[in-house]
């Protein structure tokens, strides 16, 4: 029962997400930035450099140069595979050369729905809507 509601769950997310468009970062990331993120990165002078409280999160991220992984954009617009923001969410920071520990540190990881969300929306550009 708990699976086919699950499933039913994401299927209206999906279908509600695809007439609405890609997803928007004012009302789909920040949100999830806000209750999973900020809690540590609330400055911007804890670890990671980052202040991702909603007025200062879009500047922390996007395009911005990591400072774990030199090669990697914290978000790289359009390119999900190549934003280390991804890789720290999901855990495979450390094999595209990254340190430190997943995020969000000492909390579960984000929900798969989450973290597609969140793909989905660099994958559309990164788009401070």
């Amino acid at each position: 029962m708990f699976l086919r509601n699950a499933i039913a769950a994401g299927l209206l997310v999906g279908a509600a997400q695809s007439q609405a468009g890609a997803p928007k970062f004012s009302t789909d990331i920040v949100p999830i930035l806000k209750t999973r993120c900020a809690i540590c990165h609330l400055t911007g002078n804890e670890a990671g450099k980052m202040a991702l409280h909603p007025a200062g999160a879009y500047a922390s991220l996007v395009n911005v140069n990591s400072i774990e992984a030199t090669t990697l954009m914290r978000v790289k617009p359009g390119d999900p595979n190549n934003s280390y923001m991804i890789a720290k969410l999901e855990g495979t920071h450390i094999d595209k050369g990254g340190k430190g520990a997943r995020m969000p540190f000492g909390a579960a990881p984000l929900p798969p729905e989450q973290i597609d969300l969140i793909k989905a929306w660099i994958k559309a550009g990164a788009k401070k809507n």
